[in-house]
């Protein structure tokens, strides 16, 4: 059983840019510490010993330059890198395409600008994965959940949600490969676009599971979690140099 990781990394991130700045990075190129964000997200999976590949979807533009990045951070003998899509679900489609595995391997999705994710959190959604067949770490909501209804003038309250009845979505988000094939094609013929991987797989009728996710495994995409992020990885190397 192989465990493959699928990271879509082709999206422009316009919540990070600054109003009125021009010719910024995309987001999962963005600095922490001197280092784009993705390549400290690839660090975390290329050294997991469960881990056998990688693919990263990024934008055609990007491409050459991220494959030399690659090279210099010693990542290219695990990582392949493909052309990705207007959205997040044609770059995980174009990924899923180029893979050569069988119905049992186990495909990981994870967000490239999640670069908190740690070795625990990918065992837990594997070995679910390899129970289950679908699973996504997720964190239980801390905050009342309101339904509302949009108005012209702002929204209404129509309901408050039970908390234990919420959870926010993490990645990385895993699936027998057989699962997440076949989840994609039917949406694919459908003109279906979910939110994430694991609303087309429900879509289908197929329980996922969730994992405890980590309040550290945030998601990068505004200049506030770039200054956490900063925090969090100066925090991480105190930890490491105590010991």
């Amino acid at each position: 059983m192989k465990v493959i990781v699928i990271i879509p990394a082709a999206g422009l991130g316009t919540r990070m840019a600054r109003p009125g700045k021009k010719g910024v990075p995309s987001k999962q190129f963005f600095e922490i510490s001197g280092t784009p964000i993705i390549i400290h997200t690839l660090r975390v999976f290329a050294r997991n010993q469960q881990v056998s590949q990688i693919i990263v979807a990024l934008r055609k533009s990007e491409m050459e330059q991220f494959s030399r990045q690659l090279e210099k951070e010693k990542l290219s003998a695990k990582v392949e890198v493909v052309e990705g899509g207007e959205h997040r679900q044609e770059s995980v489609a174009n990924a899923l395409s180029k893979l050569k595995a069988a119905e049992n391997d186990i495909v990981l999705v994870h967000d490239a600008v999640r670069p908190f994710v740690d070795d625990e959190i990918i065992a837990n959604v594997v070995r679910e994965v390899e129970k289950h067949g679908a699973a996504i770490a997720g964190l239980p909501a801390v905050d009342t959940i309101k339904q509302v209804d949009r108005t012209s003038e702002g929204a209404i309250i129509t309901s408050t949600i039970p908390r234990e009845r919420v959870v926010q979505a993490q990645t990385p988000q895993g699936f027998r490969y057989k699962v997440i094939k076949d989840a994609f094609d039917s949406a694919i013929a459908d003109g279906f676009t979910g939110t994430d991987e694991a609303s087309l797989v429900e879509r289908m009728g197929e329980s996922v599971w969730v994992v405890m996710g980590s309040a550290r495994n945030i998601k990068i995409t505004t200049p506030a979690d770039l200054e956490l992020a900063e925090f969090l990885l100066a925090q991480a190397r105190f930890t490491t140099d105590l010991h």
